[in-house]
């Protein structure tokens, strides 16, 4: 499976006209589409919207939780995506300090895991239920500086999918 940046569906300001990007990464059996709707809710009016569609609606097959190697080669493709995405919006003049990551759900554990083996300055990195991939944390898969990237991650303490435990550890890295 491959996942495809030409699938990527864009809102809000012309990338010439915007103060900066939010990448918007949709969750397992959604669309890119459906979580561009967001944009409405977030009411800045100084934004291009960027939202990457997965292949058959998922970025990988099985939890987050499993071991990575499980999940492959949809994982490194979705990864591959968004690192793609990113130099995209930097060619059309975007800073990663203008560049904001949001996800949802299962787009939220790979909004974390790109963010933590890509760290550096971003806008920011906004995390809907979710954390970093694998079942165990492997501090080896990470490696740089957020430079005081504002990050938030909100998930239920009773959440069926996503350990309360993950996302306290997720956000300690």
């Amino acid at each position: 499976m491959k996942h495809e940046i030409d699938r990527t569906v864009y809102g809000g300001l012309k990338a010439e006209d915007a103060d900066k990007a939010v990448i918007l990464i949709h969750g397992r059996g959604a669309t890119a589409d459906s979580i561009l709707g967001l944009m409405n809710e977030f009411r800045l009016d100084d934004a291009h919207y960027a939202a990457p569609q997965a292949t058959n609606n998922t970025w990988y097959p099985y939890s987050f939780m499993e071991d990575e190697n499980k999940n492959q080669p949809w994982l490194d493709s979705a990864l591959g995506l968004l690192e793609n995405l990113v130099d995209a919006l930097e060619k059309k003049g975007f800073s990663k300090d203008r560049i904001f990551l949001m996800g949802f759900s299962q787009g939220a554990c790979l909004a974390s895991e790109f963010a933590c083996r890509n760290a550096d300055r971003f806008g920011g990195v906004i995390v809907f239920s979710g954390g970093l991939i694998g079942p165990d944390i492997n501090m080896k898969k990470y490696s740089g500086d957020f430079k005081g990237t504002p990050v938030f991650l909100g998930c239920s303490d009773q959440d069926f999918h996503i350990p309360e435990s993950r996302v306290n550890d997720s956000a300690g890295i």
